[in-house]
């Protein structure tokens, strides 16, 4: 039994199923697995799901990493959970992103993958209440686990539970697409916690907003606000390893010099998943008009942009992908030369160069039409090395700490984007350095160690 516990549909670990039977392990990264290394690891446990053939069979030999525990949840009821639910539906409702001509469609089957959802919640409940010491501290993540607290309160009323939502949430008014008696389970589910955590203002009022007027639980639940941040001290060392080194030499090989004068082309950097909201081809359709009504960059500039794939098993994702590989090939057609690519896109998922992007960045697009929090916004100019100008959308949970140093956009507005990237591009070198002094120092306001033991102290404090 332990005394603190987190639950997240991916946890820290997984395994690969070779060829020969043998399984490997990969540890992960991120703010949760660096969050949860501030507590003493004999006394915390990681509750997550087996995703792939080499967790289920890792948990089906009983192979475990110290302090994990995976749950080997049905494949189905996984997948309808997963994507059926999460990926499908509760997603596309906090980012505002249903084409409501079509979609949604609350059926039959909706409701069978409702069940499942709650199935796979209910998993998730049942082994916390299990491993849970009396009066434990339990942190659960996202809303793919929206439901467990309200699961977990009525087996271990002992437990502190919190719930923290990486997400936006889904405003009132889109939130009354979806059929009543769902809505209610998933706000009792939420409200089972003693505190609900969000990374901005305007994602805790939008909860808040959507429990008026509705019969829910009379108990008290906390809504607070954690803006995570990043790790300076961590991301810049993992910035300037010798794989980083050579990454970046082979950037700067391939980005070149002008032409007419030799000097290095200025780049334009951003790094996303192929998700719906992060706007990736209204920010390739800016940059292209930057190029056409901006003569001037033409072979002066390059966009790196990594669009790691997100998702593929969606028929929407893999459409999505396609289309910015599409466009990214339309823009090099239109606009190159023998001796200049304008854009040099990424579709793997490649950290190490990402990373050796964020090195050679002067300027990051980042312009998400509506989204959690965004840490590339806080990550770039970090890492940066010569200082880089940040062009930032209104729909980014970061706006709310970095735009009064960013250049702000309008995510849907693609022509002032054009321009607040030439106004990037331009920025003299002085005001970009002191402009990224300042965003890096709110990046790093609360780095995840400090994300994490703030939701725990203030759990275990009084109520």
């Amino acid at each position: 039994m332990v005394s603190v516990l987190v639950a997240s549909n991916r946890g820290p670990v997984s395994y690969t199923l070779g060829d020969d039977g043998a399984l490997s392990a990969r540890r992960g990264g991120g703010g949760l697995v660096s969050g949860l290394s501030a507590v003493d690891s004999e006394d915390s446990l990681w509750v997550c799901a087996a995703l792939g053939d080499g967790d289920r069979e890792a948990v089906r030999r009983g192979i475990a990493e110290p302090g994990v525990r995976m749950l080997d949840i049905d494949p189905e009821v996984y997948a309808d959970a997963y994507n059926g639910i999460a990926n499908s539906v509760l997603w596309f409702l906090h980012h505002h992103l249903y084409a409501i001509p079509r979609e949604p469609v609350f059926d039959a089957a909706f409701r069978r993958r409702w069940e499942s959802y709650r199935a796979y919640n209910r998993a998730f409940a049942e082994a916390l209440a299990a491993e849970a010491a009396d009066g434990a501290a339990v942190l659960v993540q996202d809303y793919h686990l929206a439901l467990v607290p309200g699961m977990l309160r009525e087996l271990r009323p002992d437990l502190r539970i919190g719930h923290f939502t990486h997400t936006p949430w889904v405003s009132a008014d889109y939130l009354r697409m979806a059929p009543d008696d769902v809505v209610d389970e998933l706000l009792r589910g939420m409200l089972g916690a003693d505190q609900l955590g969000f990374h901005t203002e305007e994602w805790a009022e939008h909860f808040l907003d959507c429990c008026e007027d509705r019969d829910l639980p009379q108990r008290r639940t906390r809504v607070r606000v954690w803006a995570l941040g990043v790790d300076a001290d961590e991301l810049r060392a993992l910035a300037h390893r010798p794989p980083v080194d050579d990454r970046l030499a082979r950037l700067r090989d391939e980005i070149g010099e002008t032409a007419a004068t030799g000097e290095r082309r200025r780049s334009i950097v951003r790094v996303d998943r192929t998700e719906l909201s992060k706007n990736i081809l209204r920010g390739l359709l800016a940059y292209r008009e930057l190029l056409d009504t901006r003569p001037e960059w033409r072979d002066r500039v390059v966009h790196l942009a990594s669009a790691y794939p997100s998702r593929q098993d969606l028929e929407s994702y893999r459409a999505y992908t396609a289309s910015v590989i599409e466009l990214a090939g339309e823009i090099n057609e239109a606009y190159g030369t023998p001796d200049w690519q304008p854009v040099l896109v990424s579709v793997e998922d490649d950290f190490v160069r990402s990373l050796a992007a964020y090195r050679l960045a002067d300027v990051a697009l980042v312009n998400p039409v509506r989204d959690g929090m965004n840490l590339v916004a806080k990550e770039i100019p970090v890492v940066s090395e010569e200082g880089c100008a940040l062009v930032l959308s209104t729909g980014a949970g970061a706006h709310h700490e970095l735009g009064a140093d960013a250049l702000t956009v309008d995510p849907f507005d693609v022509s002032r984007t054009a321009e607040a990237l030439h106004e990037a591009l331009s920025m003299p070198a002085p005001e970009r350095a002191e402009r990224t002094k300042r965003l890096a120092a709110a990046a790093t306001a609360l780095p995840p160690q400090q994300w994490f033991l703030d939701q725990l102290e203030a759990l275990r404090g009084p109520a």
